[in-house]
């Protein structure tokens, strides 16, 4: 069986590591407590994110426990950014998101058997915790030369940052100590932008107790221009169904470079590596049919939002190019396909017809273009070929009530939605 340290490097998963060697005997020598922690500084986990549950997921499949902290303190205050302060949000917010937080990363571990998981919270043992007992007990361990060494403070002391950021690394350490005392935890995983922190507190653990404790981060997933895997033209690529569809969030895998498609296909999902390397074969015979995108889609969108959504989404991704009906959408899905296409409102009032519609999404830039693409047979309505310019938008010509997907040629695609 391929050992846990084996597969992640295979994988792409180790940016860092502490003593390769001890980590890998400790992992051998029988199951062991780890953990990763979240900070609720916004409602909904992204697919950054995602990566560090999954990776948890991977250790807790290869049999050690995973401990899954949402930090109820440290979302107060929030890791320092190179760009500037954070904005503190409200404890009452803070709270909300911590709820929010915890539900999402539940579905991706398993709370039974002998290594089950466990949400943690942070404000459980800071919340009581005293300023003199803090700085007497933890901050007696942190020179603060090493502090400002650290590279996202450094580059912040001319512009400023204040104590509170400035002190972060003191809690997340506290953190690894804190679950090294109460569950046992031995290693912390996360991004490798966290290291300085993780490294924190394998150090505190160290110079606190005399005990010995690992740490591992994955690296920051990128694009090809080297920018982050996660933003999209419209921003995050969260979780939350509410924040961003699953056809939006199926979008933002099919979209995925040629050249980084196998490599997210390893980092992020389950499926072997034979069988990735023979997706990659196939892709890199023949990339125009996109199987590796459309199988990463697949997997991703199944894993965070189910099996229903994701034959939706591929759906919607074949209805709008008159592949499949349009009539078989849920109209969730719908909206959600056409806002990605770029849909715009129209009055009902003011009773729009094709080529004003045409016009408004974008497709053509003149009501004469219109006109001359469905002259030319090239102009789609809910993907029937239009003949006449003067068809009004209404009644039996929208789906649901309220949308027109239209289509100029085969390959553009947008929508109106009929208010």
């Amino acid at each position: 069986m391929t050992h846990v340290l084996d597969d992640l490097e295979a994988r792409g998963l180790i940016a860092h590591s502490t003593d390769r060697d001890a980590l890998r005997a400790e992992l051998s020598a029988g199951p062991i407590t780890y953990y990763v922690g979240f900070d609720p500084t916004a409602p909904s986990l992204h697919i950054g994110n995602l990566l560090q549950i999954l990776t948890a997921r991977r250790l807790q499949l290869a049999g050690h426990t995973p401990l899954l902290l949402v930090g109820g303190s440290t979302g107060l205050i929030g890791d320092p950014k190179e760009a500037g302060e954070r904005i503190m949000n409200t404890k009452e917010t803070v709270a909300d998101w911590v709820d929010r937080i915890a539900s999402q990363v539940s579905r991706f571990v398993d709370f039974e058997g002998d290594n089950a998981a466990t949400i943690v919270n942070n404000l459980d043992w800071t919340s009581g915790l005293s300023t003199i007992d803090f700085l007497r007990d933890i901050g007696k361990h942190f020179p603060v030369n090493r502090m400002l060494a650290r590279d996202v403070v450094s580059s912040r002391l001319e512009s400023g940052i204040s104590y509170t950021e400035f002190s972060y690394v003191l809690l997340q350490s506290l953190d690894f100590l804190e679950l090294h005392r109460r569950h046992g935890a031995v290693l912390q995983t996360g991004g490798s932008d966290q290291w300085g922190n993780i490294t924190a507190g394998v150090e505190l653990i160290r110079r606190a107790d005399g005990h010995k404790a690992h740490a591992l981060a994955t690296p920051l997933i990128t694009k090809a221009d080297g920018t982050k895997f996660g933003k999209t033209e419209t921003g995050t690529v969260w979780l939350d169904p509410e924040l961003m569809s699953p056809y939006a969030f199926y979008q933002s895998w099919i979209q995925a470079e040629d050249s980084k498609v196998v490599e997210y296909l390893r980092q992020f999902t389950f499926l072997d590596l034979d069988e990735i390397a023979q997706l990659e074969a196939e892709h890199l015979e023949k990339p125009g049919l996109r199987a590796a995108q459309r199988r990463l889609a697949a997997e991703m969108t199944t894993l965070v939002h189910g099996e229903a959504e994701t034959a939706a989404a591929e759906l919607a991704s074949q209805a709008l190019f008159g592949r499949a009906e349009l009539t078989d959408l849920p109209e969730p899905t719908l909206a959600a396909a056409l806002g990605e296409a770029g849909a715009v409102p129209l009055l009902v009032a003011d009773r729009p017809t094709i080529v004003d519609a045409l016009v408004a999404s974008g497709l053509v830039d003149s009501k004469s273009a219109a006109r001359r693409a469905i002259s030319d047979g090239g102009a789609y309505l809910n993907n029937q070929r239009v003949s006449d310019p003067d068809l009004v938008l209404e009644g039996d010509q929208l789906l649901y009530n309220t949308w027109a997907v239209l289509r100029k040629g085969k390959r553009s695609v947008s929508g109106v939605s009929v208010v």
